[in-house]
């Protein structure tokens, strides 16, 4: 999977199209709030056909932490 299928995801789950930036962080905008983020995290284990463990969900505070989270379960980025 390339890159930009992880970022055109994260900017979709979280309506962010024009805010992006690969430095986000949970919570440091208003769009990336709780229900965001189970969304985003919802249509990440949709396109990438896997289930991401509570800790992994809970860890998952940044769009750069997600590259790491997502290579425990083979997903190439």
């Amino acid at each position: 999977m390339s890159a930009s299928i992880y970022k055109t995801i994260f900017a979709k789950s979280l309506s962010i199209s024009e805010k992006f930036d690969e430095n986000l962080k949970y919570n440091e905008i208003p769009e990336w709030d709780s229900i965001a983020h189970m969304t985003l995290i919802a249509e990440l284990e949709n396109q990438f056909n896997i289930s991401l463990e509570t800790d992994d969900i809970i860890d998952f505070s940044s769009y750069k932490k997600g590259f790491e989270i997502l290579k425990k379960y083979d997903v190439k980025i």
